[in-house]
């Protein structure tokens, strides 16, 4: 085999998304052994002043989620590697692209830099879970994005999404300009603004027929 096939091979085994959830896994599995075999170096480690507990209770679109998290897990990682909530997405990594956007409470947070551990009892929403549970029926916001066609690689696009459901709560009936601001933590790739902000009219039109 070549050289260059070699490297593909190697690139389709070991992708970076399956080596961070094998590392990942590897926590969680030595860290769950040792709460199961109760080894006292952990158990004293919980009980120290300033220790955090690994093993949560995450509340994710409407459903309790026990996971095991890092101290400086953030919520981005945890969504994605431990309970493949893909759909948030990892671009920038830094708080300045939007595309790791999800809902807190209601309220549009980047996920990558969020901790985890700052989210426990909190209402956690990411854009899998914004259809109807029961039917499948999609928000207005996904659905004023289905008919309106505003994104081309869509990379950005749960990120946007998440960001003009938070908008629309707070203000169902914005102007264009309004949306704008609103959005204007949300970055596209591909400059499609216009039509995204389109999209951002049309939800709002939606909205106010529900």
């Amino acid at each position: 085999m070549s050289d260059s096939g070699s490297v593909g091979v190697l690139e389709r085994r070991y992708s970076r998304r399956a080596f961070i959830k094998g590392v990942i896994a590897v926590g969680a599995t030595a860290s769950a052994t040792s709460h199961f075999l109760g080894r006292p170096a952990l158990s004293r480690a919980q009980t120290l002043p300033g220790a955090t507990e690994r093993l949560i209770t995450l509340r994710v679109n409407g459903q309790d989620r026990r996971v095991d998290v890092l101290p400086n897990e953030t919520l981005a990682m945890t969504l994605r590697y431990r309970l493949n909530l893909t759909g948030t997405k990892l671009g920038c990594d830094r708080a300045e692209c939007g595309a790791c956007t999800v809902l807190v409470d209601g309220v549009n947070r980047y996920a990558c830099s969020t901790l985890t551990h700052q989210v426990r009892g909190r209402e956690i929403t990411t854009i899998e879970g914004l259809e109807d549970p029961d039917t499948g029926e999609l928000s207005v916001v996904q659905q004023a994005v289905l008919e309106e066609g505003g994104f081309q690689c869509a990379f950005c696009a749960p990120g946007f999404i998440m960001s003009m459901t938070a908008m629309l709560r707070e203000n169902p009936n914005p102007t264009r300009d309004e949306a704008r601001m609103a959005l204007s933590g949300n970055l596209c790739r591909c400059g499609d603004y216009d039509k995204i902000l389109t999209c951002a009219m049309r939800a709002a039109e939606l909205a106010r027929r529900v």
